[in-house]
């Protein structure tokens, strides 16, 4: 086992500061069964791609990047079991090369496994569950240092499989896959918002994947990115008025697009289109913050238009944002619990304090639309906020106390947005 100081103390975006006072970075499940049973207080750390502090601990972090990762695809059950650290883009290229596949990615293929699933991250889809939904297994490392195996149907398991850290550090994850598949990647400009907005359903579901990048101010859609499975329906010749990209484009006007995965209607595996951006490259140096709120399906319209009307105060700090849709499902703590839902996201410059200072007023209107805010990324709702908005947050609550009695895994993040201590 190695354990260090944490030398590199910030995240992937520069924006927060981890306050441990160790990390170490197991090699062996043993060694960190070790480290989290001798621990008084220990977080697993992740691909730091956080946000806020969920990842961070006041006492130790626990890395799993030196862990054997092992993919192991089990082809009569079409699942594979990895390891928690493995980054979605390394699982994603070697299950394309045995012929399987994952139901979908997010924006950024170089997120963890362990922490994207625990934070309950998505990628887009009218018929696509968050990434979440495709565990059908997990090991954890309580806090005692056993390792605890739990399977869907299992008690519980549906808690704990979005459990923000709080109820263990896992260790290998086993997913649902299916045959590999081929998709092509779409992108037209200058979507007018009017024709969007009078049939969102239809906008939303013209492919595999639909992403709509604003900046909110005007009277037309800055991009349109549209994922289509060459083995589903006929891939759209039209958008909604848009005209269709005759370059590549990044999400961000003016950027190259060098590091984003092939657009232009070429044909290519899932592995290289479902995401935004290419594995080999870092999508940006970092200096950005990211926002997202989640509303039910039957609100998208109103919640768009509510931060249409902020385009005033949300412009100015914004680099881009993204709108997506998403099934539902049956996790706890998913933002899609039981609803199907639209995400708002919102990448904005790097500008904390007045960025920190606006999300209240997002926040508050987005409140009538029942808004769940992603846990990895910026928001400013406690406990007492988010708990009317999840029909089982008090079943987690009482499943993480009697997973972790003594708080082990607790940290400032979930003080203020989980227990509200």
């Amino acid at each position: 086992m190695i354990e260090e100081q944490v030398r590199d103390r910030l995240n992937w975006a520069g924006n927060y500061e981890y306050r441990a006072r160790s990390l170490e970075r197991p090699t062996s499940l043993a060694e960190l069964q070790r480290a989290v049973g001798e621990a008084g207080t220990v977080s697993a750390l992740g691909s730091r791609h956080s946000f806020n502090d969920i990842a961070d601990s006041p006492g130790t972090l626990v890395s799993l990047d030196l862990l054997d990762p092992a993919v192991d695809i089990d082809e009569a059950a079409l699942t594979v079991t990895v390891g928690a650290g493995v980054r979605y883009g390394v699982l994603a290229e070697h299950l394309q090369r045995r012929g399987f596949a994952l139901h979908n990615l997010a924006s950024l293929p170089h997120i963890s496994v362990g922490g994207a699933i625990a934070t309950a991250t998505h990628g887009s889809g009218d018929g696509n569950g968050n990434l979440a939904t495709a565990v059908v297994a997990l090991e954890l490392v309580t806090a005692s240092g056993d390792v605890l195996t739990v399977a869907a149907g299992d008690p519980d398991f549906e808690g704990m499989v979005v459990g923000l850290g709080a109820l263990g550090v896992t260790h290998r994850v086993t997913l649902r896959v299916e045959p590999t598949f081929d998709v092509r990647q779409d992108v037209f400009t200058g979507v007018p918002w009017d024709a969007v907005l009078a049939d969102y359903d239809a906008a939303t579901s013209s492919a595999y994947s639909v992403s709509l990048f604003t900046d909110w101010a005007g009277d037309t859609i800055g991009q349109a990115w549209l994922k289509s499975r060459l083995d589903g329906a006929p891939v759209p010749a039209e958008y909604f008025g848009g005209i269709a990209a005759d370059h590549a484009l990044h999400p961000v006007p003016g950027v190259a697009a060098d590091h984003c995965t092939q657009q232009l209607g070429v044909a290519g595996p899932w592995s290289d289109r479902l995401a935004h951006f290419r594995l080999a490259f870092t999508p940006s140096n970092g200096e950005e913050l990211q926002t997202e709120y989640l509303v039910g399906r039957e609100h998208a319209v109103e919640a768009i238009q509510a931060m249409r009307s902020l385009a005033p105060r949300i412009t100015p700090l914004l680099q881009v944002s993204e709108i997506r849709s998403m099934a539902a499902d049956e996790l706890w703590l998913s933002n899609n619990y039981q609803r199907a839902g639209i995400g708002l996201h919102f990448t904005w410059k790097p500008a904390q304090r007045e960025v920190e200072a606006l999300l209240p007023e997002i926040e508050a209107a987005l409140a009538p639309f029942a808004m769940r805010p992603h846990w990895g990324k910026l928001f400013v709702a406690d406990a007492a906020q988010l708990a009317p908005l999840y029909p089982r947050f008090d079943d987690f609550r009482a499943l993480a106390h009697r997973m972790d009695p003594d708080g082990k895994f607790r940290n400032a993040f979930l003080h203020r947005t989980v227990f509200g201590q």
